[in-house]
């Protein structure tokens, strides 16, 4: 049995506290693109860029662990849209973020590598840590959220998005958790929940996360109850936690599909407001250049029609370049929209 492999054993029969006196690999196994395939897909629209020809599961050395680092063994990970963008290298390489993150210091030169070891979620157990950290120790088991911050200036002390050197791991830093082993800054990890298995608890990191700042959090849309939250993709990872949150905080979630199936996810969760944009037919763009204002206003009356006469007090975007026109317009006078990701495009046009 190999080395990872014997970690690996003991962690599925229990005995997790044994990894730390176990022999470390020197490499693992880890999905990476490559830097010198990153101009692949030059001339194909964003649509027709196949993943399967950029991502490689290639053997990689195991990095030198860092003061207060941590390398995981991972058990569980997750798919994001950061991944997506990535993997067809958009809206830049991401090799442009790790040569920037090299030059900070002779520790995050370690990152500037001509391959990336992609992914920004983990669920797994902590099979060394480095100097400086204490809350953790070998054979713990965690979870890692994807904010990885050098909060060396006083700009992120208050809000730790705002730090001068914020990256997101496994998009602007290498090591992600699409690998056997994960490089993670000690402060990204948290207790493994104990009720959740592996693959539920590695799934919910970025998307929860991102949800909770867009529409919970005072730096995002401070949600209070009886708002009206339009939700794009209501049933997906970012919009199925903010149907959630609005629920749970006394809020009116409207959520917005694209089938059937996924209206009848959010009637699980509890949602009652439910607009299946593909049934309804609504056509925002009429080409490629120009948007449609009436299809704006029939949207905007479609969501007055169910919530009795109220335009959304926030509207939760992630859509980007589709679907933001429609927000704008639909958002009530003073209302907030909160935006991340923008998966249909980055340049976002409206009125």
């Amino acid at each position: 049995m190999t080395q990872l492999g014997e970690i690996q054993q003991a962690i599925l029969t229990g005995e997790s506290a044994a990894v730390g006196s176990l022999p470390m690999p020197e490499s693992y196994r880890g999905v990476t693109v490559h830097a010198d395939e990153a101009g692949m897909f030059e001339g194909l629209e964003s649509r027709d860029k196949d993943p399967r020809k950029s991502l490689h599961v290639d053997d990689v050395p195991v990095p030198e662990l860092g003061p207060g680092e941590a390398l995981v063994a991972v058990m569980a990970s997750a798919i994001n849209y950061n991944t997506v963008w990535t993997s067809i290298f958009e809206p830049i390489p991401t090799f442009k973020f790790l040569k920037k993150y090299g030059k900070l210091s002779p520790l995050a030169k370690r990152h500037d590598l001509p391959y990336h070891v992609v992914g920004s979620d983990l669920a797994g157990v902590v099979l060394r840590t480095g100097v400086g950290v204490h809350n953790w120790k070998p054979g713990d088991e965690v979870v890692a959220h994807c904010l990885s911050v050098e909060l060396e200036s006083p700009d992120g002390h208050n809000d730790t998005m705002l730090d001068t050197e914020q990256r997101i791991w496994g998009f602007e830093t290498n090591f992600g958790g699409l690998a056997e082993i994960a490089l993670v800054k000690a402060n990204q990890l948290m207790p493994k929940p104990d009720h959740l298995t592996w693959e539920e608890a590695a799934s919910p990191g970025l998307v929860n996360s991102t949800a909770y700042r867009q529409l919970v959090s005072r730096n995002g849309a401070d949600m209070k109850q009886g708002d009206v939250v339009l939700i794009w993709g209501a049933s997906g990872g970012l919009g199925s936690y903010a149907t959630q949150y609005a629920l749970n905080g006394g809020a009116i979630p409207v959520c917005v599909v694209s089938s059937p199936e996924k209206a009848a996810i959010c009637r699980k969760l509890g949602a009652e407001l439910i607009i299946d944009r593909n049934a309804e037919g609504y056509r925002f763009w009429k080409d490629e250049h120009e948007q449609d204002p009436k299809e704006w206003q029939r949207f905007g009356a479609r969501i007055r029609e169910l919530t009795g006469g109220e335009d959304p007090d926030i509207v939760f975007e992630h859509p980007g370049r589709e679907t933001f026109g429609a927000s704008v317009y639909a958002a009530r006078k003073g209302g907030t929209i909160v935006t991340c990701a923008s998966t249909s495009g980055h340049v976002h046009q409206y009125d």
